[in-house]
């Protein structure tokens, strides 16, 4: 069994094909291949380590957390954007410190903070219970107000949620939209605007032009019962911690 497992894990690093096989029929060991992708998770290649990632979330293996952590400090962003997010849907309580030094990496590498990895490692601590984002009141209530299941605000009360986020000093990055359909929930397109935002500029200049972008894209979004916005923001204190 050892050496047929063995082979499946070197399988990840295969074509599409081979390596989906491969994760399959190891989530369906379960535990038992757990050793054998920790001792080969650092000689796959990226595209193996985010297939052995799957992995671990499927068979949600508590001894993979320290393996996870060492990605964090990897050479591949979307290794460390999937490997901060396995560390929160795993609850490794261990991981919050080492996702505060990988946060930090990424404001020292200047990664745009509406970036994946970011924005990744931001929610990870968030669900770790390590970060607070700012919800003003009106934001809150508009959100309670739809639901515990909803994927995000009301379309139609979007530009007065970009205003009370922005009156409360926080940036906008981006929204998604949703739509709720017979209990299902679709991504929505969009409007396609590039934003771009001058992250060397004073923070209350940013918090303008961010609700400034934003505005224009409410303008433009579908307004309906089942359309929900999901808009992420950051806070001044996620461009400079005090951790």
């Amino acid at each position: 069994m050892t050496t047929h497992i063995e082979r499946l894990v070197q399988q990840l690093d295969g074509e599409s094909g081979e390596s989906y096989d491969a994760r399959a029929e190891l989530i369906h060991i379960g535990s038992a291949a757990t050793p054998a992708i920790l001792a080969a998770l650092h000689s796959l290649g990226s595209f193996g380590q985010l297939t052995a990632i799957e992995v671990f979330e499927e068979v949600t293996d508590p001894r993979c957390g320290p393996a996870l952590i060492t990605l964090l400090g990897g050479d591949n962003s979307t290794v460390r954007q999937w490997g901060a997010s396995a560390l929160a849907s795993l609850e490794i309580e261990d991981a919050v410190e080492p996702l505060r030094r990988a946060y930090r990496a990424c404001l020292e590498r200047q990664t745009p903070p509406d970036e994946s990895e970011p924005v990744a490692i931001r929610w990870a601590l968030t669900d770790l219970g390590a970060r607070s984002p700012v919800v003003p009141s009106l934001t809150a209530r508009l959100q309670a107000g739809t639901g515990p299941d909803s994927p995000g605000w009301p379309s139609a009360r979007f530009a007065e949620i970009i205003d009370d986020l922005a009156d409360h000093a926080q940036v906008i990055l981006y929204s998604q939209l949703w739509r709720v359909d017979a209990g299902h929930t679709y991504g929505v397109s969009g409007t396609g605007l590039d934003r771009q935002l001058d992250w060397t500029a004073p923070w209350e200049q940013l918090v303008e032009e961010a609700r400034a972008w934003s505005l224009l894209e409410a303008t433009e979004t579908p307004v309906a019962d089942n359309i929900f916005v999901a808009p992420t923001w950051i806070d001044r204190t996620d461009l400079h911690p005090e951790w």
